[in-house]
């Protein structure tokens, strides 16, 4: 059974957030709209988002590494959401593995919202009903754009194709061999949702330090760890 989905390049997204707001502007003037925002440019916004992008601060100084982790429905295979939901409004497509929602079925119970461990779904103040990713539905679905242009918006809006889209389930897909061979993973197996989205990990950049740089007098390394360098260490081996 086909199953689409993304796959997303942690190691080459720099966090721009041109994902973002391409779902939100294709969205807002689609079959998914509209997506309600209340003071977006307040202190305190808030709004309807389909995709974010969440940045972390990740290992210990001076070896720190700034992530930035897109998230939005991971369109599992074993979605909770449908299940727990009491007017059938929550469905998943048999034809391509797509969680959606019937906003004419949803009463905004939030009831997807609890079942879901990914925090995926979101209530649309303004509609209030319970709305999350499509996967640009309406757009890979349209048989009269061009076939390259048959993808979520924000995989043509990526500017440095972090995220790929296409089946899973085939091994011969893009998606499928970039996760073979570069060591994709699903977010949070244990709880066996099963989800279709994957991430690329990062990959370790090793940096080499000059000699005449380990002398510094604001180089944060140990001055134990100086006399044993080789000129062979990189940043990884001398910090702590």
């Amino acid at each position: 059974m086909t199953q689409l989905a993304l796959v997303i390049d942690l190691n080459v997204c720099v966090g721009c957030h041109a994902c973002v707001t391409s779902c939100k502007q294709w969205n807002t003037s689609g079959w998914a709209g509209p997506m309600a925002d209340y003071n977006p440019y307040d202190a305190d916004p808030t709004g309807t988002f389909f995709n974010r992008v969440q940045t972390f601060e990740v290992g210990t100084f001076p070896t720190t590494e700034t992530v930035h982790f897109p998230k939005s429905c991971l369109h599992c295979e074993e979605p909770p959401c449908v299940p727990v939901c009491p007017t059938g409004a929550s469905y998943k497509r048999p034809q391509d593995g797509i969680v959606l929602v019937d906003y004419d079925k949803c009463i905004g119970c939030k009831y997807c919202s609890w079942a879901c461990p990914y925090g995926a779904r979101e209530l649309d103040d303004q509609q209030r009903v319970m709305k999350k990713c499509t996967l640009c539905i309406d757009r890979i679905t349209d048989l009269s754009l061009p076939e390259r242009e048959r993808k979520p918006a924000c995989v043509l809006a990526c500017p440095t194709s972090a995220r790929l889209f296409g089946d899973v389930h085939d091994p011969d897909s893009e998606v499928s061999v970039a996760i073979r061979e570069r060591g994709g993973y699903q977010l949070m197996p244990e709880w066996g949702t099963k989800p279709a989205n994957h991430y690329l990990p990062r990959q370790k950049t090793r940096i080499h330090i000059a000699p005449d740089e380990l002398v510094r007098a604001d180089n944060p390394l140990r001055r134990e760890d100086l006399t044993t360098y080789t000129g062979e260490e990189t940043i990884d081996d001398l910090a702590w």
